[in-house]
């Protein structure tokens, strides 16, 4: 039996609201991030921590095409 997964609301808030603390992005909303810059991540290993958690979950979004959800006025792929 497979467990079903929850996505947590909190953490896709901090999504549109926590920036990248270092590196050549530093101070850009991580949602924002450019998607190879996330891949590289995925790559190298996602940094310990709430960070990496959060790092992890953009990657997530970005590979699954789902940007769209943290756009103003975002709609579900059935226009609601």
């Amino acid at each position: 039996m497979s467990e079903e997964l929850t996505p947590d609301p909190e953490v896709f808030k901090k999504l549109v609201t926590a920036t990248m603390p270092f590196g050549k992005y530093a101070g850009q909303r991580l949602i924002d991030l450019p998607e190879p810059y996330v891949v590289w991540f995925k790559q190298k290993g996602f940094p310990n921590g709430e960070l990496g958690i959060l790092l992890e979950t953009v990657y997530t979004v970005k590979a699954n095409g789902l940007e769209y959800l943290f756009r103003p006025g975002a709609k579900n792929s059935e226009g609601r």
